[in-house]
């Protein structure tokens, strides 16, 4: 049993609407406008927008079940607790290994920001890795403070971050070569349509961050009517706003310059000094640290229920005065600086657990069908039911587009990349085979 003051059942509804949606969009900004989409113009040329509507539909696809779920229950250990009450104990201790892994890419947004601040002030290279550890330990400490300090500094993030997104848009789409964006030349589908899809596989990491809020379910105000929503309209529109920011990356300015590179190219190009000054600090550097600060947040919450059921040990999930989980925010903080310091790009950062996180994503989808023999009066309940022989179709179409996703990742990781994921994938295979023998698993989800 749970020790008083460490368990998801301490933590404080304090979350509404407003600041889930915060939450959501600034999660998917962050990890793709700013980080992934120089790499995946650099495999797919002007045909990038292409590859951000194949990720679109992949993540609506792949966020069926978890609007289901989170119509009828609140989900107090987040995904963790979503894939215990569909799969099982086995899969739920598969996921603590490969959760732990995940949480590598944390490093991601601490060390983008400080590529795009060196860029800013023309500071040498070099320093990015001590810029990275300065803003690593700077959200450390504003999320100490507690989750109300973390809100209102999320919404503010992410309002200056739309509001310089839409200034880039509109500042360069008129400068858009339409002449020639669409002629099939040589960086129009560079890798042929295999490539295309290839990138959108990849930035699936990009417009799936919405889901990251089931990590909230004990501290939402009411997460079956908020977290539905949030989820499509936050994905769905921010799939649109990539789209057409993607037109402008790549079609301004010639692919050698851009491909690889990250926006400020673009910027300094299509924007005047001022304008240029705000998208730096109000586009990229808010994308990215809402993207961190949001992950430094949310991150704690299903290893605080790991720590409940008995996968870690319970004196991990101890809270402080302002009912923050210290330790754990701790450990994500020291696997960051343990990551900056090692000198991991941030592409083989978003890379490393990508399989293996989508294995457990087929499995949730997949076994979301049990949803209404589960919780047949919470179902009866929900805005969102459907027939039995309907939720089996989506669910079944949820699983193909994960595992078309996995496919396409797998298709484009080096040997030793695709090698890691497997290793990783049956070590937490043993791991559950071997702890879900000892464990006591708690119910941690609960009919509103």
């Amino acid at each position: 049993m749970a020790e008083q003051g460490s368990s998801t059942k301490q933590l404080v509804p304090t979350l509404g609407f407003g600041d889930l949606m915060g939450a959501a969009v600034g999660q998917i900004i962050g990890a793709g406008i700013m980080s992934l989409m120089p790499s995946a113009i650099a495999t797919t040329g002007r045909s990038v927008f292409m590859s951000f509507l194949v990720a679109a539909v992949l993540t609506c696809c792949t966020a069926i079940p978890a609007i289901f779920i989170t119509s009828v229950v609140k989900l107090r250990g987040g995904i963790y607790t979503q894939l215990h009450m569909v799969g099982g104990d086995l899969f739920a201790g598969m996921y603590v290994i490969i959760y732990i892994m995940s949480n590598m890419s944390v490093s991601m947004y601490g060390l983008s920001l400080a590529s795009y601040l060196t860029d800013l002030f023309q500071i040498d290279a070099k320093w990015d890795k001590w810029i990275a550890l300065v803003i690593l330990t700077a959200f450390l400490i504003l999320n100490l403070i507690g989750l109300d300090v973390f809100a209102k500094v999320q919404n503010l993030l992410v309002i200056v971050l739309i509001g310089s997104l839409i200034m880039f848009g509109v500042m360069g789409i008129g400068k858009v070569n339409w002449s020639t964006y669409f002629q099939h030349d040589q960086y129009w589908m560079p890798n042929g349509v295999m490539g295309m899809l290839e990138a959108g596989g990849l930035l699936v990491f990009a417009t799936g961050g919405a889901t990251t809020i089931l990590n909230y379910g004990s501290e939402a105000k009411n997460p079956t009517r908020d977290m539905p929503l949030v989820i499509i309209i936050s994905t769905l529109c921010v799939a649109v706003m990539y789209a057409i920011l993607s037109i402008v990356a790549a079609g301004v300015l010639p692919y050698e310059q851009v491909a690889g590179k990250n926006l400020t190219v673009v910027a300094a190009h299509i924007m005047p000094q001022w304008g240029y000054y705000v998208f730096i600090i109000g586009g990229a550097g808010c994308a990215l640290a809402s993207t961190l600060n949001n992950s430094l947040a949310s991150k704690p919450k299903p290893m605080m229920q790991m720590c409940d059921d008995g996968w870690l040990p319970q004196s991990l999930a101890a809270l402080n005065k302002k009912n923050v989980p210290w330790k754990i925010q701790l450990i994500l903080y020291v696997i960051g600086v343990v990551c900056v310091v090692s000198g991991l790009s941030t592409s083989m950062l978003s890379n490393m657990c990508i399989l293996s996180t989508g294995v457990t994503t087929i499995v949730m989808n997949i076994c979301t069908a049990r949803l209404p023999k589960l919780v047949p009066n919470a179902w009866a309940k929900s805005k969102f039911k459907v027939s039995q022989g309907l939720l089996n179709v989506l669910c079944g179409i949820s699983a193909l587009a994960s595992a078309f996703n996995v496919y396409l990742n797998a298709s484009s990781l080096s040997k030793g990349l695709l090698l890691f994921n497997v290793v990783i994938i049956a070590a937490s295979f043993v791991f559950g085979m071997v702890r879900s023998k000892s464990v006591h698993m708690d119910v941690s989800y609960e009919e509103l």
